[in-house]
């Protein structure tokens, strides 16, 4: 039998993409038996420097773009695996106690779940239309400016709020179990349109993930708002990575991995991480796992007569389908 070493000089590109597939459906297979998982740190190593991440990240950006454009099937279900788990996971950062399928049964069953508040119940519903308005503007040419800030604040607080939702607050506020005071609520509007002005000069020369979390931390340092900073910060977040092509990014709301994030936010605002390195990191290494869910999803389901799809992640990954 010929060894696809060998049968490679002699295939099209098409023809390798199948057989590179082909072997790494069967790698899957492999892990499943074994009880592994299909490691892509293998190929794009785990770093602490920011500058190697970013150029990690912009290589598996490429590779997610080798299998675009995504079928009407692939983005459904894409979505439909992924939203409720940002939803829960955003939430549950803020404290909702809704498991991941109550979230679910409320969200796209329409369900109410006996013994948890009616707020809880909004923030989950309101959170998935914030998510669909997200994904709505990512692909319109409607700019990330005030008024689309707003509306996703309003969107998060639509009817637990009516008051402040949508509003820059108007009294000064405190972080529960932070040193951090936010700034006085008559500095607002002038910390607001700063925040605006570094995103018009940055927004076409630093790197998306880089762009993302500056955007996430300023917001929240700011923190323009009554309630809903940090929810509304990660959808800024992931706003301003899909407009970059950049898959939604989930932040897990577990205790070790919430403090994880809570303390690299800390050591930002407050001065002692001035180049932000730690939360750029943070949100490089996360918005990095999320790439390796999507592409290890994406990449056994690619169709069989869509010439060269996913070229480009097989030739990356290789000499891992092919390490005996």
């Amino acid at each position: 039998m010929t060894h696809p070493d060998q049968q490679k000089n002699t295939l099209s590109k098409n023809q390798e993409r199948l057989l590179l597939r082909q072997l790494f459906n069967q790698k899957i297979m492999e892990n499943l038996k074994n009880n592994q998982t299909f490691d892509l740190s293998a190929i794009w190593a785990e770093t602490q420097d920011f500058s190697e991440l970013k150029n990690q990240l912009t290589d598996l950006k490429k590779c997610l773009d080798s299998f675009r454009p995504l079928s009407e099937n692939e983005v459904f279900k894409l979505k439909q695996a992924f939203d409720v788990e940002y939803t829960y996971q955003s939430n549950k950062i803020e404290g909702n106690t809704l498991s991941k399928n109550e979230t679910h049964l409320i969200v796209n069953k329409g369900f109410t779940i006996k013994g948890k508040t009616l707020t809880e119940h909004l923030e989950a519903i309101n959170h998935q239309e914030a998510i669909d308005y997200i994904r709505e503007i990512a692909v319109s040419d409607v700019p990330f400016d005030k008024r689309c800030l707003l509306n996703i604040h309003s969107l998060i607080l639509h009817g637990i709020n009516r008051e402040n939702a949508g509003r820059y607050r108007q009294e000064n506020v405190m972080i529960s179990g932070s040193s951090f005071i936010p700034p006085s609520f008559l500095q607002i509007m002038d910390l607001m349109n700063e925040y605006f002005e570094f995103y018009e000069q940055n927004k076409d020369t630093m790197h998306p993930v880089e762009l993302a979390a500056e955007m996430h931390e300023r917001l929240v340092t700011i923190h323009p708002f009554i309630d809903s900073n940090g929810c509304t910060a990660r959808l800024v977040m992931n706003l301003i990575l899909l407009q970059n092509g950049y898959p939604i990014t989930i932040l897990d709301g577990e205790n070790e991995k919430r403090f994880a994030y809570y303390d690299s936010l800390e050591l930002a605002r407050t001065g002692n991480d001035p180049e932000k390195r730690q939360f750029k990191i943070f949100i490089g290494n996360n918005v990095k796992k999320w790439l390796f869910t999507y592409l290890n999803l994406l990449a056994p389901n690619g169709n069989q007569h869509a010439q060269n799809k996913g070229y480009y992640f097989f030739k990356k990954i290789e000499p891992l389908i092919q390490k005996q």
